[in-house]
């Protein structure tokens, strides 16, 4: 969570807006009397300026030609979505080995053949997940949608409610913490280069020789930094602890803003650009719209997964070139000027999180998830990552923590101290048996 002043000050009255460069909405938020979300909660707790935002009803589709209407299509992806989760519930339920959500849709005859097929496709998978449907397990990726959208399955609604607070929407877990949390229980601006651990205890120690030691200790890093080996375990973490982070996947979901002089695009929420790329700038969103930040001239780009990683390698004056140029295709009776203002964070790049948000991969399984999560000792894991029901989501991270703290907590309070399930090795339901199983014997 991590807000941002945007905007030139040459523009209008000279008005900056909060924009969020990582979490930016709330997903999922409570229908009548049921389960409610958590960030849904805090949100209200502290009075979070928040707008919905109409994904699916106010969208806008463009291709290399500009405006071109295939809703059509688009509305056809939402049901091979919808479709595609039940096909998972139903491997679920048969005891059916995971498959690529790729394969799912092959299996229910969803292929894209076309750009706007191919873009509608993104929309409701990529834009999610940050990873292609061919990266990413089926179940899993199901089973993620429905616990936080779905009603039936035990999800909070299909709302989405994007933040529009000047303090940032990070500031619902600041004023949470602000209850309890005193100044001299915390350290900022520091990073840690190691975290040693045994049976006594935990002694961290900072990049600056500074050292803490704790008898218990609770990791928040993400799995991305966890898999570049950007902070030092001694001992080394054990193999099935090792396998399980290095198994799951640190995706990249990136939001490239700009400001514009004046408005020249769609008076929808949303748009969508098919381009013969699949994932090259598809997803656009308009700040400059009554329910967000009217006249502000805002207006940003979503791109994800390996693309993300690939822009990240240019120069933001590459980038820009790139974005503008699709604008103009999507656009082309309009002159599209210079921004006066152009930002886009780089999270893949950045050591302190290596990406944006997990992902669970076809190979990945429940077990492996289990490791992900299990202590080793007095040294215990938390993050989005090891949440079952909602990695990737901002209230699997506080779900998650929310979990393990109060685990932490009533070990110490109560001496009820368990370990986390661990599975020391993770097999097969049936071995690679190349050499008894010849072409000879199966015939």
């Amino acid at each position: 969570m991590m807000s941002k002043t945007f905007g030139s000050k040459s523009k209008g009255n000279g008005t900056q807006y909060t924009i969020e460069q990582g979490a930016n909405w709330i997903q999922g938020t409570q229908e009548g009397d049921g389960p409610a979300n958590p960030i849904f909660e805090l949100a209200n707790k502290h009075g979070l300026k928040s707008q919905y935002n109409d994904w699916f009803g106010s969208i806008t589709t463009y291709d290399a030609t500009g405006q071109v209407d295939f809703l059509d299509t688009f509305h056809k992806a939402e049901d091979q979505y919808e479709e595609l989760t039940v096909l998972a519930g139903e491997r679920v339920d048969e005891g059916l080995v995971d498959v690529s959500a790729r394969t799912g849709y092959s299996l229910i005859g969803a292929k894209a053949s076309d750009a706007h097929s191919a873009a509608s496709e993104y929309f409701q998978f990529d834009w999610e997940y940050a990873q292609t449907a061919a990266q990413s397990s089926l179940i899993a990726s199901s089973w993620g949608n429905n616990y936080t959208y779905d009603v039936d399955q035990g999800g909070f609604s299909d709302d989405n409610r994007l933040s529009v607070d000047p303090r940032g929407f990070k500031t619902i877990i600041q004023q949470e913490a602000a209850e309890f949390l005193k100044p001299n229980q915390m350290v900022l601006n520091s990073t840690v280069k190691l975290v040693k651990y045994d049976d006594s205890g935990v002694t961290v120690t900072l990049t600056n020789g500074q050292t803490y030691t704790g008898d218990y200790a609770l990791c928040t890093f993400s799995l991305g930094v966890l898999q570049n080996d950007d902070v030092v375990f001694e001992p080394a973490l054990p193999d099935y602890k090792e396998e399980a982070i290095q198994s799951m996947v640190m995706a990249t979901y990136t939001k490239i803003f700009m400001q514009f002089p004046e408005k020249f695009w769609f008076d929808t929420e949303m748009a969508l650009y098919a381009d013969s790329e699949r994932g090259r700038y598809p997803i656009w969103q308009s700040l400059d719209h009554p329910n967000f930040y009217p006249g502000s001239g805002i207006i940003f780009v979503t791109v994800t997964g390996d693309f993300s990683n690939r822009i990240e390698a240019l120069p933001d004056a590459q980038v820009k070139t790139e974005v503008l140029s699709v604008l103009k295709s999507m656009f082309p009776n309009a002159t599209v000027p210079e921004p006066l203002d152009f930002f886009f964070p780089r999270w893949h790049a950045n050591p302190l999180y290596r990406g944006s948000y997990s992902n669970w991969p076809p190979s990945f399984s429940s077990d492996h998830l289990s490791n992900l999560r299990a202590n080793v000792g007095k040294l215990h894991f938390t993050g989005e990552a090891n949440s079952r029901q909602y990695f990737g989501f901002l209230h699997g991270a506080y779900d998650e923590g929310l979990k393990i703290g109060t685990s932490i907590a009533d070990c110490i309070q109560n001496g009820s101290c368990k370990d986390l399930p661990r599975f020391p090795q993770i097999t097969n339901p049936s071995p690679y048996d190349l050499v008894s199983r010849s072409v000879t014997d199966e015939l």
